[in-house]
């Protein structure tokens, strides 16, 4: 799992992929807000079961329910519109996926939501950086972004995955680190406690 060129990586994938947050700074989505934006947001809700229809561009009630859901079950204040906090969220929750797809496509659902779990567990520890974006871009983290993987069109349960490990579920157990001992080549991995094993990856602390 790592990171060579992450300034790469960040133009690529934060612009390219994940640029709602800068547009939601100018102004907020809402009622009557059209645009690739509103595209965006509601493909995004849509692989998190939160909008059920085709994208249209074209934010109305539908989509206002829809954010609300979205935030009621992200502990934001359900507005149903999209400010800096939901976007932000919504930023975070499209770059796990990729992350996860890039990663463990392979794997169980549950090996999927695990991978997410770590992401979000170092998140939370004083070793990783404490933002998402921070602990993906940071060197040596992770295989998909030094390979390209990651900008991979991330499938559904790949999305879901990433819902389910905000929303509380951790296969993982805690743990901080994961690997294939098939694929690994850096030895300092080895040196992790594992703590479990989900299919082809060992997690670890």
């Amino acid at each position: 799992m790592k990171i060579l060129k992450p300034f790469v990586f960040t133009v690529l994938f934060l612009v390219g992929l994940g640029a709602i947050n800068h547009e939601a700074k100018a102004a907020t989505l809402s009622t009557g807000s059209t645009g690739e934006q509103v595209i965006h947001i509601q493909s995004i809700l849509k692989e998190l079961g939160y909008f059920q229809s085709l994208p249209t561009g074209y934010y109305g009630p539908i989509t206002k329910n829809s954010v609300a859901r979205f935030q009621r079950d992200f502990n934001i204040e359900q507005l149903g519109i999209v400010g800096p906090q939901t976007s932000k969220r919504l930023e975070d929750v499209d770059m796990m996926a990729h992350v996860v797809y890039g990663e463990a496509r392979g794997e169980s659902y549950e090996g999927q939501v695990a991978v997410a779990a770590v992401i979000l567990n170092r998140v939370q520890s004083d070793e990783f950086p404490n933002s998402i974006s921070g602990v993906i871009l940071q060197r040596n983290a992770f295989s998909s972004v030094m390979d390209g993987q990651s900008l991979l069109p991330p499938n559904t349960g790949a999305y879901k995955a990433v819902k389910d490990a905000f929303m509380g579920w951790d296969p993982s157990g805690g743990a901080v680190y994961y690997y294939n001992p098939g694929l690994a080549t850096d030895n300092w991995i080895y040196t992790r406690t594992v703590t479990k094993r989900i299919g082809n990856h060992l997690f670890g602390i």
